[in-house]
């Protein structure tokens, strides 16, 4: 046993090499990492823990990046895979090409999304399918013979992905800004102020709103409206009573396109099966991605109504947009797979479920630390603040980053979890655990968020 302790302590350090040296790490501290090395390296997954090389475990509190909706290991997932990579892995798309499970998935989607959202372009993942999105909703004008309605309008706190289009319209500083990459003609109104939508002008924040940027812009140059049914990484935020409805009819008032982005609300994340489905409310376009296929393969799509597929197939050339992953036959067998497991296994009502025993836990955390506030879930999309003074809403020293170090103490009691940034700092804690989660599972994530932010007052209260 000693020996193949050091054997494994030699392969440890040999892959930590090769990792700093090989491989650059998307989000994360480049000079940090090459310093330290990896914070974890996961071996094994499953259901809803994840385990390191040397199987110590962990609970994957915010399903990796939100998309391991049907928890780790599955080997229906596994086996769809296999079996579809056995007969086709690949095929192209293009020209005209196609494959039986991208049809068959395109059906499903048609069968299970709200309205007349009857057909899909497929991409491999949320950037690719909210860029889509804006390339469509411009060539749509386009067709309609209205070229000039190019503008995109997102919200402050959005968050759209990472491509050169939807890095603009992300609205959170470190990656809107970076590398000074964008396109034009993106705009970024104040999010969530429904009156101001519905048209009242007297609102003291009726400046910034999406009616106002509209009707500063003009509502002929503007293309379409890009909404989160909840803001994911920009803060977990919900909309206000009204407000998903309120966008909808604004849009329908200006003749401009809504496009919602359900990457990470899309396919019961939120106890719904699509965000939107909350509010009873159709987009024009639907972007999803993640949930899809649990993370299992890359795969995401646009969904559009009936007017815009009608629009677009009267178009006599070559639609010059696609990705080489396009329909994707293995990535489609998977995300049939994934919708038939979850509809089988009562997934999204589970995550409806569970949303209460997390608002039960959140109600007990204020009980016992007077640093937690503005608790807030939806299915399985949750998270709260710290602050110093919560009925005063002061906020904690902005060096501090109470949810860093909350959720730095929670890493340290195997649960991972992830800090968000607010307007008065890095006080946000996210959870998001796999849909799959059960009712001591989540009493064991807040046990350990118990002792976390004990720790944390000690320190700093």
């Amino acid at each position: 046993m000693e020996n193949q302790h050091i054997l494994n302590d030699s392969v440890t350090t040999k892959l930590d090499e090769l990792d700093k040296k090989h491989f650059l790490h998307p989000t994360t501290n480049p000079k940090l990492f090459v310093d330290n090395g990896p914070k974890l390296r996961f071996s094994t997954g499953d259901g809803i823990y994840v385990s390191d090389a040397n199987g110590t475990e962990y609970i994957d509190g915010l399903s990796m990046l939100w998309n391991v909706n049907i928890g780790h290991g599955n080997e229906e997932l596994a086996e769809a895979a296999k079996e579809q990579m056995s007969k086709l892995a690949y095929s192209s798309s293009f020209a005209g090409f196609s494959n039986e499970p991208a049809v068959l998935l395109a059906e499903k989607l048609a069968a299970l999304a709200p309205g007349d959202l009857n057909s899909v372009f497929y991409t491999s993942g949320g950037s690719e399918s909210n860029d889509t999105a804006f390339k469509l909703s411009r060539f749509y004008w386009t067709l309609k013979g209205q070229p000039q309605k190019r503008k995109i309008i997102a919200l402050k706190q959005s968050y759209h992905g990472v491509t050169i289009g939807a890095q603009t319209a992300t609205a959170i500083p470190l990656f809107h800004h970076f590398s000074g990459s964008g396109i034009a003609e993106v705009y970024h109104a104040e999010p969530h102020l429904t009156n101001c939508e519905l048209g009242d002008k007297s609102d003291p924040n009726y400046n910034g709103c999406i009616r106002d940027v509209i009707e500063n812009e003009g509502a002929d140059t503007v293309a379409a409206v890009i909404i989160e049914p909840v803001q994911g990484s920009g803060g977990v935020h919900f909309p206000p009573a009204g407000y998903i409805e309120a966008v909808r009819k604004l849009c329908d008032e200006f003749n401009i396109l809504f496009i919602a982005d359900e990457v990470i609300c899309g396919f019961g994340r939120t106890g719904e099966m699509f965000g939107v489905d909350h509010w009873r409310v159709v987009p024009d376009l639907m972007c999803v991605a993640k949930g899809i296929s649990s993370g299992y393969s890359q795969l995401g799509g646009v969904l559009l109504k009936d007017e815009i597929r009608n629009t677009l197939v009267q178009y006599d050339d070559v639609l010059a947009h696609g990705f080489t992953y396009s329909g994707h036959p293995t990535a489609c067998a998977v995300a049939l797979k994934n919708i038939e497991i979850m509809e089988r296994d009562n997934i999204v009502t589970n995550a409806k479920n569970m949303e209460y025993e997390l608002k039960a836990g959140f109600d007990y955390l204020k009980e016992r630390h007077p640093s937690v506030t503005n608790t807030r879930a939806l299915g399985l999309l949750a998270g709260f603040e710290l602050y110093f003074d919560r009925d005063r809403q002061i906020p904690f020293e902005h060096s501090l980053a109470p949810a860093t170090e909350v959720t730095e103490e929670c890493f340290n009691r195997k649960l991972i979890l992830r800090p968000l940034a607010s307007k008065v700092g890095r006080n946000i804690v996210a959870i998001a655990p796999p849909l799959i989660i059960n009712r001591q599972q989540i009493q064991d994530i807040i046990n350990i968020l118990d002792e976390s932010i004990t720790v944390f007052e000690k320190k700093f209260r």
